[in-house]
């Protein structure tokens, strides 16, 4: 489940309806009822927090969303988009991250999922996250 104040038009989130998970975006907030409405590839509906579920960060996310990926030799990982990086300490290691835009620099010690990040990337380019 995603606590409802973390969500933002714009991230993506996985859904569950009847048992099914589908991959979908925000796009809209009904803040006074707390329901958020998620696009998938099947239609818009809107959902109840518990029924919203955060996707992971992972390899093969971050190359849904544009990043490239380089391999350091001292065996750290760099994702980058623009100017935005991500460095991880180990590959395939999404534990621990730093991340930074021009001056601004994070560091965050535990794992995170997409819409986190999204909302990262989003506060610190001024700019949405998508695919």
């Amino acid at each position: 489940m995603i606590k409802f104040n973390e969500l933002k038009v714009g991230d993506i989130v996985n859904t569950e309806f009847e048992g099914v998970i589908k991959e979908g975006e925000v796009i809209d907030l009904d803040r006074e009822d707390k329901l958020v409405c998620v696009q998938t590839d099947v239609q818009e509906f809107w959902y109840e927090p518990q029924h919203l579920f955060p996707l992971t960060v992972d390899d093969d996310q971050l190359k849904k969303f544009g990043f490239t990926k380089k391999e350091n030799e001292d065996g750290t990982v760099k994702y980058m988009k623009d100017a935005f990086r991500i460095l991880l300490p180990k590959k395939d290691n999404f534990s621990s991250y730093e991340i930074w835009y021009r001056e601004d620099r994070r560091h965050i010690t535990h794992p995170i999922s997409m819409h986190e990040l999204q909302n990262h990337y989003s506060s610190m380019t001024k700019v949405e996250l998508a695919k």
